[in-house]
C-alpha cells in the first residue's frame, strides 16, 4: 500500500515504517557522531520509550552510552491493510539496529500503569540486564487506572481558580486567535494529579527496589516541562503544573529512601509532540519559540536535548531551588525570552509566518509520524507489517 498522512485534528491516523525507521537511524547517527559518553549507564529501563524523549533517551544510552536496555510503551500493531502506530515502528527500528550494534534491547507492549506489567518488566530485568543503573520515567498517558483502587482516573488540562483568556493557534488553518478556558473542578485537578504526578513513578521505583533490582549508584530521571509565562496560564500554574509538583514531591521522596542523587527530575524545553500539539498556548508559543532559537543557533530537537543531558548533566550539575535538572536553560534564557515576548502581542494570523516558524513546527509533527524524513521514497509500495 501507498502509505500517505491522514490529519484529524491533533492526531495523525497513519504512520510510515521506512519513514519512522530513518528517523531512528539519523538520531542514532547524530548520538554517534558526537562520540561516546564516559561513565554513562550500562543497564537501562526505558518507561515511556517509543516517541519523544524516552526514544531519545533509549537512543542515547545504547548508542552514546553501550548499554542494554529494556523499554515499555503502548502501541498498536499494523495489519495488511492499516499502519502501526508510529512507536510501534520505532520500537522495531531501535530493536534492528540496537541487535547490530550487539546490544540487548527488549520492548514490552502494554500499560505500564497495570501491576501486571509491572511484574512482567520485573521479570524481564531480572532475566536480561540483572539490575539496572538508571530508570528513565518519560510516560504521557492522558488516563491512569490506579492498580491499588481499580479506579481510573483522566487528566485534564485546565487552568486553576478563574477562567483564563489566551492567544493560541490553529495548526491546520495557520489562524492566531483567542479562546477563553474554563477553570477546573478540584476533581479534575486532583485527577490530573493521579495520571500526570509522581505516584506511579514511586510505586515503579518501591517495585524495583523491593525485587533487589537496583544496582549500586542508581539514578532514575522524570521528565517534566515547566516553560516560560507565556505558557504558564495553562501549564505551571493550571492542572499540569500542580501534577508537576507532585512530581517534585516524588523526586524528594524518592532521594529520602535511596540517596541524594537518586532520583532527578529533569526539566525539558519545548518541542512539538502529538500530545502538545493540543494544548491552547502551547503550539503558538512553540512556533514562536523555535523562529527565534533557530535565529540564535540554540534550537534543539529531542535527541539533541537528551544527548546534551546524558554528556553534560548526569550526575552532577547546577540544579534550581526544587533540586531538578534544568536542560530548558537555553529557551528560557534571558536573551530568547525577551525575544519571544517581544514578538508575542505582534504576532497574528497575518504575521506569523514572519514571526512564528509554522512550517518547521508543522514538518517536526509529521516527522513523528515518519513523514517528511529526508532520502525516503514515500510513492514506494509497502506492507505496512514490516519494517526495514
Amino acid at each position: 500500500m501507498i502509505i500517505e498522512p491522514r490529519i484529524r485534528g491533533f492526531i495523525c491516523t497513519t504512520a510510515h515504517p521506512a519513514g519512522c525507521a530513518a528517523n531512528v537511524r539519523q538520531q542514532i547517527e547524530l548520538v554517534r557522531s558526537r562520540g561516546a559518553i564516559a561513565d554513562g549507564p550500562k543497564r537501562v529501563l526505558v518507561l515511556g520509550c517509543s516517541a519523544g524523549y524516552g526514544l531519545a533517551s533509549r537512543i542515547v544510552a545504547t548508542f552514546g552510552c553501550g548499554a542494554d536496555t529494556v523499554g515499555v510503551s503502548f502501541e498498536k500493531e499494523p495489519t495488511e491493510t492499516r499502519t502501526a502506530t508510529a512507536g510501534w515502528y520505532n520500537n522495531r527500528a531501535f530493536e534492528i539496529e540496537a541487535a547490530a550494534a550487539g546490544r540487548k534491547a527488549v520492548t514490552l507492549d502494554g500499560d505500564a500503569f497495570s501491576d501486571e506489567m509491572r511484574e512482567k518488566v520485573l521479570a524481564t530485568v531480572r532475566d536480561e540486564l540483572g539490575q539496572i543503573d538508571m530508570l528513565v520515567y518519560s510516560m504521557a498517558a492522558p488516563v491512569r487506572t490506579d492498580p491499588r483502587d481499580g479506579q481510573t482516573y483522566r487528566s485534564a488540562i485546565k487552568p486553576l481558580g478563574e477562567p483564563v483568556r489566551v492567544k493560541t493557534l490553529n495548526t491546520d488553518k495557520a489562524e492566531v486567535f483567542e479562546t477563553e478556558l474554563a477553570p477546573a473542578t478540584p476533581e479534575e485537578t486532583a485527577s490530573t494529579i493521579k495520571v500526570m504526578g509522581g505516584e506511579d513513578w514511586e510505586m515503579w521505583v518501591d517495585a524495583l527496589a523491593g525485587a533487589g533490582l537496583l544496582a549500586d549508584g542508581f539514578q532514575t530521571l522524570d521528565y517534566t516541562y515547566i516553560g516560560s509565562k507565556l505558557t504558564w496560564p495553562i501549564y505551571w500554574r493550571a492542572t499540569l503544573g500542580k501534577a508537576k509538583e507532585d512530581v517534585d514531591r516524588a523526586a524528594a521522596a524518592i532521594r529520602d529512601r535511596l540517596g541524594p542523587d537518586a532520583a532527578r527530575v529533569v526539566s525539558l524545553k519545548a518541542v512539538v509532540t502529538q500530545a502538545s500539539s493540543a494544548i491552547p498556548v502551547v503550539p503558538l508559543y512553540g512556533v514562536v519559540l523555535f523562529k527565534v532559537m533557530k535565529e540564535m543557533g540554540l534550537h534543539e530537537g529531542c535527541i539533541e536535548q537528551i544527548d546534551r543531558l546524558f554528556r553534560e548533566a548526569r550526575p552532577q550539575h547546577a540544579f534550581d531551588e526544587a533540586g531538578r535538572i534544568r536542560m530548558d536553560d537555553w529557551e528560557l534564557s534571558e536573551k530568547v525570552q525577551a525575544e519571544v515576548e517581544r514578538r508575542w502581542p505582534l504576532v497574528s494570523t497575518e504575521t506569523l509566518g514572519e514571526l512564528g516558524d509554522l512550517a518547521g513546527f508543522r514538518a517536526d509533527f509529521l516527522k513523528i509520524f515518519g513523514f517528511g524524513v529526508p532520502g525516503v521514497d514515500y510513492s514506494a509500495d509497502l506492507d505496512p507489517r514490516v519494517v526495514s
